[in-house]
C-alpha cells in the first residue's frame, strides 16, 4: 500500500499538485495521526508517513497514508495540497501523485470507477460463482479447467453477456489491479487475437512465420 503511493518519479507532476481537488457536498474527509509512523527509504532519503487521510462518500470510503511533508488547506468545496520543500525532487513528484490519488478517491466515493474485460476466442467466456460465501470471477479461456480469482472487498462484478465482464468500485488502484490480474491470466495473443482484453485495448495481429 505504501510503496504504490510513490511509484512515479516525474518532477513534471509538480504543477498538478498545485491544482485544487474539488469536493461535492456528499464528500466527508478526516485525518488521524498514525500511532507508529511508517518510514520507507527512497534513494538516499527517507519518507515518513505520519497520518491516515480518509475520504468518505455515498459509494464507500478510501484511506491513504500521507507523507509528513504534505499539508492540506481545506474548505467546503476544495482541498489544496502543499509541500514543505518545493525544490525537493521527491516532494515535487509526490505532490502531483498525491493530488491524483486524492482526486481519484473523491471521484471513486461519489461516482465510482469501472473497468471492462472482453473475452475473445472460441468458447471463451466468464461467469460469477459463490464458493463458501466468497464470490469469484470464473473464466473459460482455452484451457481444460475454469480459472479465476476471488472478488476483492469493495469491488462489484456483473456479466452483461458471457463474453463481457464489468468491474466497479470506489478504489481505482484496487480496481485496476484486479482487472489487470484477470487479464494476465490469458492476455491477448498476437496471432489469432484470442485472449482477455482490458477496456478499449486493441492489438496488432502478426502474420505466422512460414518455415
Amino acid at each position: 500500500m505504501f510503496q504504490r503511493c510513490f511509484s512515479t518519479t516525474r518532477t513534471t507532476l509538480s504543477h498538478i499538485g498545485s491544482s485544487p481537488v474539488f469536493l461535492s457536498s456528499e464528500v466527508k474527509t478526516s485525518s488521524i495521526d498514525l500511532l507508529i509512523p511508517k518510514v520507507i527509504p527512497k534513494g538516499a532519503q527517507k519518507i515518513t508517513f505520519d497520518r491516515l487521510f480518509t475520504i468518505e462518500g455515498p459509494k464507500g470510503e478510501i484511506s491513504l497514508p500521507i507523507p509528513e511533508f504534505i499539508s492540506f488547506n481545506k474548505n467546503e468545496t476544495t482541498i489544496d495540497l502543499n509541500i514543505s520543500q518545493p525544490k525537493n525532487k521527491i516532494q515535487k513528484s509526490l505532490w502531483g501523485t498525491y493530488r491524483a490519488l486524492i482526486n481519484n478517491a473523491v471521484v471513486g466515493v461519489t461516482e465510482g470507477h469501472s473497468s471492462t474485460l472482453r473475452f475473445v476466442g472460441t468458447g471463451y467466456r466468464c461467469m460469477l460463482e459463490e464458493i463458501n460465501g466468497q464470490k469469484w470471477v470464473k473464466m473459460k479461456v482455452g484451457r481444460c479447467n475454469l480459472e479465476g480469482l476471488p472478488i476483492p472487498k469493495g469491488i462489484t462484478c456483473s456479466t452483461p453477456s458471457q463474453t463481457l465482464l464489468v468491474l466497479e468500485g470506489a478504489d481505482k488502484q484496487k480496481l485496476n489491479l484486479f482487472a489487470a490480474s484477470l487479464r494476465n491470466m490469458r492476455p491477448p495473443e498476437p496471432y489469432k487475437g484470442k485472449g482477455v482484453y482490458l477496456n478499449g485495448e486493441t492489438i496488432k495481429l502478426k502474420a505466422k512465420k512460414v518455415k
